[in-house]
């Protein structure tokens, strides 16, 4: 152990690091730190110089991070996390925290639980800060990284979730998949619809990078089946809208294709083949867990699952 070493790096470089990789800005960086951006570059050189990486580079507009920073980044943040509960020796009182929390959702998990739990999160922490983006702008990489606390997300209980051994999946809601369509459809006024039925008109697809092809595009080609999907977008609510002006048919939870706004009016139709277990989950870092305010957290939106 080179102790010499160690000890040139302070609680004040690992700070700057942590929130450089979440900002990927020093302006921002400053801004949070509440301090200079002279100051955080000067700390960042500092950084460079002891762990000999560049730790970010410019592409363009943009700073990219080192893949020796991405690889520091849940280290750092337990580090952090850890030195905060030396720290704070008082028992986490949400009344009085002031820090803030970083969620990434589908847009479906919007509907379905955002609202309810940030109303929840606020009446007891007010002083609290939550930053939610959209799972297409930050995902699973957030977490590996430190710059985000938690992932909501609909999902194949039949999809694997070995993205990263150190993520940790929970079942928030059990659900089933049933089909949509506008209540102009041919199939509208049908009681149930067929395979063929299913199969005969064209689908609308949900795009997403990280999770593997649908269980039912699987269980069709093993009878060698497919539907046609023309078009792909990105969220369950512009799908939706293009089945009330169309005669496009989209699958989607039961719970969002009863809920949301953007859904009402659609007919909804049992699916004609098992489609399998799909759950909507929550995803985090094993090791944020160390934190109480993670905890506590954790807690609350287990807590809003019933709500």
């Amino acid at each position: 152990m080179d102790l010499a070493k160690l000890s040139r790096i302070s609680m004040k470089h690992l700070i700057t690091l942590h929130v450089m990789l979440d900002t990927l800005s020093v302006t921002a960086s400053a801004e949070r730190l509440c301090l200079s951006p002279s100051s955080v570059s000067k700390t960042l050189s500092q950084l460079r110089n002891s762990l000999n990486d560049e730790l970010f580079y410019r592409h363009g507009n943009s700073l990219i991070a080192t893949p020796l920073a991405r690889r520091l980044g849940p280290s750092v943040q337990q580090m952090i996390n850890d030195m905060n509960h030396i720290m704070s020796q008082d028992v986490f009182s949400p009344a009085d925290y002031q820090g803030r929390f970083a969620l990434s959702m589908r847009e479906s998990t919007f509907e379905l639980l955002a609202a309810k739990i940030s109303a929840h999160i606020l009446k007891l922490a007010p002083n609290i800060h939550l930053d939610i983006y959209s799972k297409d702008n930050i995902g699973f990489d957030g977490l590996i990284k430190g710059s985000l606390d938690f992932i909501i997300l609909p999902h194949d209980l039949s999809q694997p979730t070995d993205i990263d051994d150190d993520l940790v999946w929970e079942t928030l809601i059990n659900d089933e998949m049933v089909c949509l369509m506008s209540a102009s459809h041919p199939l509208a006024l049908q009681q149930d619809i067929s395979l063929d039925d299913y199969l005969r008109f064209s689908h609308i697809g949900i795009t997403d990078t990280d999770l593997s092809t649908p269980f039912f595009d699987i269980l069709l080609a093993q009878q060698s089946k497919k539907r046609a999907i023309p078009i792909s977008v990105a969220d369950f609510g512009s799908a939706a809208l293009m089945c009330h002006h169309s005669e496009l048919l989209f699958t989607c939870s039961r719970h969002w294709g009863a809920t949301a706004k953007q859904a009402q009016g659609l007919v909804i139709k049992a699916l004609p083949i098992d489609y399998g277990k799909v759950a909507y989950s929550l995803v985090w870092h094993k090791q944020s867990m160390n934190d109480p305010a993670h905890r506590w957290l954790y807690e609350q939106i287990l807590h809003c699952r019933h709500c």
